[in-house]
């Protein structure tokens, strides 16, 4: 029986799809699941890995109980039967959680947090997907699992660092997967990939069993084909109740797009996609203000030294990296390494300069339902743009300008798939205030309604 799953960019595969479908017994969970393991066959290679670790009998274990349950008209959880992706850094009972280094492998004694919290709705965990090491990168590179190609442009990067991730979700290997976001680490790949990536208020979700980058950044969030697939989801994730969200009208809304910083260095392809979608914004009835964002100005300063993921993570791996650093790829470990020049003084001095622009942050926002920006400046860099040091550094300090935004200042953050069939992917990205979640997915879901015939 053909399911939704087999069309690996089909919008018919959102969660509620196959909801639906497994409810009145078009398809059953076992079904979806062997989908999703078809095309993992077919298109998952050695040398280029989406999946580093299929969980297959567990799932299958998963999908078997779950159809037993809707056969006995037995309530099911809000995922019961949905083949869901995991990022390798969280941690699976049983499993080995290796964060996408060969150097690091722990086998996991219990599940994290969400991964508990997935189970008890009824999830059906298909494996744990390839990434960039230690999650230290937004291109998705990895030299000890291969890097996966971008399923919808061929010879170019998926973004990172939850590559696995999203190429799964694109390639119809998954209904869905679950990333973190330390500086757009969901939104990048999502929006390279042709995806949703949504990036909550960072206390929304619990990281316990979660390997880290940067305690202060860390997010976890959902990659999926829609704005309700990652609303379902992170209800899940955040262990509150859920309740379909309706969307906010559009007219009247106030949305800001800062003239400068996020817009800079901007691809032609990637220009013309954002322009048009704040035109069908504007012709959707949102008032678009285009204004100077001073408050992005003094972001940089965030970042000098490599920041607080350069300080963090260099306090997790200095002792690793001492007696494994060789294990570590390169361009990884040279970016922990800056952590070791900043001092206690400089670390405290860039907690409170954070503090003071969250703060600013928070007070400018307020006039705004919202800020517009490109999730990325530029479309997927070819594998071989990235291949010198001198261009993966430049790039990845690119790609990750706009995203790391929301994460410096603490926002809630989504991405939507807005260019055009046959166009190379862009996203437009959405950035709403600290804690305002829900209501920055209900715009989601109008923004999402209004740019779609575009895509």
């Amino acid at each position: 029986m053909t399911t939704p799953l087999h069309q690996p960019q089909g919008r018919a595969a959102t969660l509620d799809t196959l909801l639906d479908g497994m409810q009145d017994g078009r398809w059953q969970a076992s079904q979806l699941l062997d989908a999703c393991l078809e095309n993992s066959d077919a298109r998952d290679a050695p040398q280029a890995q989406i999946y580093t670790r299929r969980f297959e009998r567990s799932a299958r274990a998963e999908a078997a109980a779950a159809d037993r349950l809707r056969a006995d008209a037995v309530p099911t959880g809000l995922l019961a039967g949905l083949p869901i992706a995991l990022k390798a850094l969280f941690d699976v009972a049983g499993e080995v959680t290796h964060a996408g280094s060969q150097g690091w492998q722990a086998a996991a004694e219990r599940d994290a947090v969400i991964v508990a919290r997935l189970r008890r709705e009824g999830a059906v965990l298909t494996g744990h997907t390839n990434m960039t090491e230690f999650a230290y990168s937004g291109l998705g590179v990895n030299p000890h699992y291969g890097t996966p190609d971008n399923p919808l442009a061929p010879g170019r990067i998926p973004g990172g660092s939850s590559s696995g991730a999203a190429v799964a979700v694109a390639q119809g290997m998954a209904a869905a997967a679950i990333g973190t976001d330390t500086g757009g680490s969901v939104r990048i790949p999502a929006a390279f990939c042709g995806l949703v990536g949504f990036k909550p208020s960072q206390r929304r979700i619990p990281r316990q069993g979660t390997f880290p980058l940067s305690d202060s950044l860390d997010s976890i969030g959902p990659i999926a084909r829609s704005v309700a697939c990652c609303a379902r989801l992170d209800a899940v994730l955040a262990g509150q109740p859920w309740q379909p969200l309706s969307a906010l009208p559009l007219k009247g809304r106030r949305f800001v797009v800062p003239g400068d910083y996020m817009l800079d260095g901007m691809q032609p392809a990637v220009e013309a996609a954002f322009t048009h979608s704040l035109a069908l914004l504007r012709d959707a009835g949102a008032t678009i203000i285009e204004a100077p964002a001073p408050i992005l100005a003094g972001l940089p300063e965030l970042m000098e030294g490599g920041g607080f993921t350069a300080a963090e993570s260099y306090h997790l791996h200095r002792q690793w990296l001492s007696e494994h650093g060789e294990r570590y790829d390169p361009r990884v470990r040279s970016r922990i390494e800056k952590g070791a020049a900043m001092s206690a003084a400089d670390y405290l001095e860039l907690l409170q300069r954070r503090r003071d622009r969250q703060r600013q942050a928070d007070a400018w926002l307020a006039d705004f339902d919202g800020l517009l920006a490109p999730t990325v400046p530029v479309a997927p860099p070819r594998h071989e743009e990235v291949a010198s040091e001198e261009d993966y550094a430049r790039l990845n300090l690119l790609v990750l300008r706009n995203p790391t935004v929301a994460n410096l200042l603490d926002l809630c953050a989504i991405t939507l798939p807005n260019h055009a069939p046959g166009e190379l992917p862009s996203g437009l990205m959405l950035i709403g205030r600290n804690g305002a979640d829900a209501t920055l997915l209900r715009q989601a879901l109008a923004i999402e309604a209004a740019i779609q015939p575009r895509c």
